[in-house]
C-alpha cells in the first residue's frame, strides 16, 4: 500500500492570517488549478516564413521543365517544345537604383519572350531593290561631324547655314579627355550592371556631342547602346535626341542588320525606347531612312514591326504619313505607310488627300509595282474609303485599270464600290478633318 499524500495547506491558513479559510475550501482549492502571477517571457523569436519571389520561382519551374524534357528524351519520349527554336541573345541590362532596377529587368525578360527573328522573302527583297536609289549611300556619323567642326575651328571658318552649326565645340581639359577615354573600354565590354556616372551626365553638358565622340560610339556593345538610348531619350529634348538617334543609333542599326541579317535584341529594345520621343524618332530614324532611298526590305520590316507594337500619338504619325507620301517612291515607303495606316487614326483630310495623290502618281508608271505597294493601297482603301471624295474614288478606280494585281486589285475595287464618299451626303465623318487647317 502506497504512502498517503499530505494535503498542502495555504500559507495564509497555516500561519493564521487575518482571514480564516475553512477546511472544505482548502480541500477544493487544492484540487483546482490556480493562476499564478508569474508571466513567462520567451526570448526566442520564431523565424518568419520565407517565400520564394516570382522571379526565382519562374527560374525553378524552368529548370524543372528542362530536367523533365531531358528525362523524357533519355527514355525515348519526345514532347513538342513550346519555345521558339530561334536563338536569342543573352540578356544584359543596365541597373538603376531601387525598384526601377528589378522592374526594368523584368520588362526586358518579358520583351525577350516575344522577340523573334523576322524572316524575309528573297524574291520580295530583289523586287524591292529595283526601286532603290542607284546612288551610293552617303554615311554621316558623329565622328565625321566632329572632325568637320574641329577642322573649321582650326582654320577659323564659321558657317551659319551649315547643318552642323548646332554642335558646340569647346576646349577640353586633358583630365576630362583622359576620363572619358577611360570610359571607352567599359562601354565596349559592357553587358549589364551600372554605367559610369561620368557617362550618365553627358546629356546635361552643353557640348555633349563632343564628349560623346571621346567614348567612340561606333564600338559600343549592343547592351551599352540600349542603355545610352534610355539615358539620352530621357534627358535630351526632342531636337537633341533626334541628333543622337540619327548620328549614333541609326548607323548602328543598319550595320547590325547588314552584318547579321537580323537585329540584336538590345538594339531592338533601343529602337523601341526611342519611340518615347516620337518626333525625334521620325525625324532622326524613319524619315532619313526613307529619304536615303536605299532602305532594304529587311530594315523596313524590322522597324515596321517595332512601330506596330508601340503606341504612337496621332499628330506625329499623321505628319510622318504626310512626309512619306510626298517623297520619291522606294519600296520601303509602302511598308511604313501600311503600318501607320493600319493603326486606324482619325486622320485629317489633308493627310488623306496626300496619300490619295501618292497612289495616283503611279497612273503613268510603266514599272511593275511590288506586292507591297498593292498591300498598302488595299490597307488605305479599307481604313479610309469613306474619307475620300467622289472624284478621288473615280481616279482610284482608273488607277486599278492601270496597276493591277490578280488577287489584291479585285478586293480594292470591291471596297471602293461599296463605300460612301465623304461628300455624298454632305456629312463629315466623325473624327475626320479635325486638323484640316494645321
Amino acid at each position: 500500500m502506497g504512502k498517503s499524500k499530505k494535503t498542502k495547506v495555504t500559507k495564509s491558513a497555516s500561519e493564521g492570517g487575518d482571514k480564516f479559510v475553512p477546511l472544505a475550501d482548502q480541500i477544493l482549492d487544492d484540487k483546482s488549478v490556480k493562476t499564478t502571477g508569474r508571466v513567462k517571457v520567451r526570448n526566442r523569436k520564431e523565424k518568419d516564413d520565407e517565400y520564394v519571389d516570382d522571379k526565382l520561382s519562374k527560374r525553378i519551374l524552368e529548370q524543372a521543365r528542362l530536367q523533365q524534357e531531358e528525362l523524357q528524351e533519355e527514355h525515348g519520349i519526345k514532347t513538342p517544345s513550346k519555345k521558339s527554336a530561334t536563338p536569342r541573345t543573352t540578356l544584359g541590362t543596365g541597373r538603376g537604383e531601387g525598384d526601377s532596377e528589378s522592374e526594368e529587368e523584368d520588362a526586358i525578360e518579358e520583351e525577350e519572350e516575344i522577340y523573334e527573328a523576322i524572316e524575309v522573302n528573297e524574291e520580295d527583297e530583289k523586287a524591292l531593290q529595283m526601286f532603290m536609289s542607284k546612288e551610293p549611300p552617303v554615311k554621316r556619323t558623329l565622328a565625321d561631324i566632329i572632325m568637320e567642326k574641329i577642322t573649321e575651328k582650326q582654320t577659323e571658318i564659321r558657317t551659319q547655314m551649315s547643318d552642323n552649326a548646332s554642335v558646340q565645340m569647346q576646349e577640353l581639359d586633358d583630365r576630362v579627355v583622359n576620363m572619358y577615354k577611360s570610359v571607352r573600354p567599359i562601354l565596349q565590354r559592357y553587358r549589364s550592371g551600372k554605367l559610369p556616372k561620368a557617362f550618365k551626365i553627358i546629356p546635361n553638358l552643353r557640348n555633349w556631342e563632343q564628349i560623346l565622340y571621346l567614348t567612340d560610339p561606333d564600338f559600343w556593345s549592343a547592351a551599352a547602346m540600349y542603355q545610352a538610348t534610355r539615358i539620352f531619350a530621357s534627358n535630351l529634348n526632342a531636337k537633341m535626341a533626334q541628333r543622337f538617334f540619327n548620328l549614333v543609333l541609326l548607323p548602328r542599326i543598319r550595320d547590325d542588320i547588314a552584318e547579321y541579317k537580323r537585329l540584336n535584341f538590345h538594339l531592338y529594345m533601343a529602337v523601341k525606347k526611342s519611340l518615347f520621343k516620337p518626333a525625334a524618332f521620325f525625324k532622326g530614324i524613319l524619315l532619313p531612312l526613307c529619304e536615303a532611298g536605299n532602305c532594304t526590305l529587311r530594315e523596313a520590316v524590322i522597324l515596321a514591326s517595332i512601330m506596330a507594337k508601340c503606341s504612337i500619338p496621332m499628330l506625329h504619325s499623321a505628319a510622318a504619313i504626310l512626309k512619306i507620301a510626298e517623297m520619291d517612291y522606294n519600296g520601303a515607303n509602302s511598308i511604313f505607310l501600311k503600318t501607320l495606316l493600319d493603326k486606324k487614326y482619325a486622320l485629317p483630310y489633308r493627310v488623306v488627300d496626300a496619300v490619295v495623290f501618292h497612289f495616283l502618281g503611279f497612273l503613268r508608271d510603266k514599272r511593275e509595282l511590288p506586292v507591297l505597294w498593292h498591300q498598302a493601297f488595299l490597307t488605305f482603301v479599307q481604313r479610309y474609303k469613306e474619307d475620300i471624295s467622289s472624284e478621288q474614288k473615280e481616279a482610284l478606280m482608273e488607277l486599278l485599270r492601270v496597276q493591277t494585281h490578280e488577287l489584291i486589285s479585285p478586293e480594292i475595287r470591291r471596297e471602293l464600290v461599296h463605300s460612301k464618299c465623304r461628300d455624298s451626303e454632305g456629312e463629315i465623318p466623325q473624327g475626320s478633318g479635325v486638323m484640316e487647317d494645321d
